[in-house]
């Protein structure tokens, strides 16, 4: 089992100031740290950041002291940046599950003035908490990997200009995340942005990347409106196509209605992340969806490494 040391137990108890060291802190289930400014009801309630980078960046001359980039736990001896997310971390008498690798930096901090660069966005990971307990300076952390047959994880994004403005209320979205979940999916995140391709890109690279989701499924933005960008912006962040999916969602739904042939989605594969475009409608998500999840599995299995392909049967189709 890998292990470290926590070097450090940090806290912050107002926004926007430096976190400093208090050596003890009380970790709780929906709630994160007890009297840190950013303790909620969130997927990031505790930041992590391994003593060896920071480290290696002070040699540079940064001359940073715990806490300075944001970070909750400085921990030896562990690089989390190698760590797949769903992995658990027990550490005092508390339990953590990170969540999620690096953090878009939105405003550039004094580090990152002064140095040019600055490791949390890159190499910090948080942690939601799974147990409530204590976590002290000098404890041991020990990283317990995910299980190969854990639930799939997924994600939802809804494209619309209407719904994120607050004047439409989202059907699409709710209905695709209560299909996902009937079928065995862990749904980590639902949110609805704009048809702005760049807002688009930035969350599915974050989804797919720091997030680490199986699966993310759009709704909307696949019509040929000047404004539906969404399968330009799916494609600008994949690695590879995968056009089948998107292939067979249009065959099936031309067997409902020959304006099918006018959506424009696409399915694509980023990292180990498998992204498929679905029309706006909650009744086309529920159709897409049903015509595609029997098949899914196999390939999301795949994707993580824990399913071989198979080779196609005599005599049957792909």
């Amino acid at each position: 089992m890998m292990t470290g040391i926590v070097k450090a137990v940090c806290i912050s108890e107002k926004k926007g100031t430096e976190k400093h060291n208090v050596d003890r802190v009380h970790v709780k289930p929906r709630h994160g740290i007890e009297g840190d400014a950013h303790a909620g009801n969130w997927h990031r309630q505790v930041s992590l950041l391994s003593y060896d980078k920071v480290k290696a960046f002070n040699e540079k001359g940064a001359n940073v002291g715990h806490g300075a980039f944001g970070e909750n736990l400085v921990v030896e001896g562990i690089d989390f940046k190698s760590l797949p997310v769903g992995c658990r971390f027990l550490v005092g008498t508390a339990e953590l599950e990170m969540t999620q690798i690096g953090k878009e930096c939105h405003s550039h901090c004094a580090i990152f003035k002064r140095m040019g660069e600055c490791i949390m966005p890159h190499e910090g990971v948080f942690a939601q908490v799974n147990k409530e307990g204590d976590i002290s300076v000098g404890d041991e952390l020990a990283v317990v990997f995910p299980e190969p047959d854990r639930p799939f994880t997924a994600a939802v994004i809804t494209v619309s200009d209407k719904g994120a403005r607050g004047e439409r209320a989202d059907e699409s979205g709710p209905a695709a995340k209560a299909i996902l979940e009937a079928a065995g999916f862990r749904v980590v995140e639902s949110l609805i942005v704009p048809d702005e391709p760049a807002v688009l890109k930035t969350q599915l690279k974050r989804l797919a990347d720091g997030r680490q989701a199986d699966l993310v499924v759009t709704s909307g933005g696949t019509g040929f409106s000047m404004r539906d960008q969404t399968p330009e912006a799916t494609l600008a962040v994949a690695d590879r196509s995968a056009p089948g999916i998107a292939e067979y969602i249009r065959y099936r739904s031309m067997e409902l209605t020959s304006r099918a042939m006018l959506s424009r989605g696409v399915s694509v594969i980023r990292g180990k992340t498998l992204i498929v475009n679905l029309p706006g409608s909650p009744g086309a998500v529920k159709e897409s969806l049903e015509f595609i999840l029997d098949s899914l599995p196999h390939g999301l299995e795949i994707l993580r490494g824990t399913a071989a392909e198979c080779a196609r049967p005599q005599g049957k189709g792909v």
